[in-house]
């Protein structure tokens, strides 16, 4: 998604973020990111453990 963004296109995505919420805004929106992108990555390998599970088990239940 974001691989061809480039350089210069995050220091664009960074100032307008900048002009638009504030210096003060920044941060908070920064951690509130990285908790979001934090859980969906553990639920994406939740996810994938419990497909590998059950592929595991019909594979065990089919020898």
């Amino acid at each position: 998604m974001f691989s061809n963004i480039g350089v210069p296109g995050l220091i664009l995505i960074l100032v307008l973020a900048l002009i638009i919420f504030g210096p003060k805004k920044l941060p908070e929106i920064g951690r509130a990111f990285g908790q979001t992108l934090k859980e969906f990555k553990k639920s994406t390998r939740e996810l994938t453990e419990d497909v590998m599970d059950e592929k595991e088990e019909k594979k065990n239940l089919t020898k």
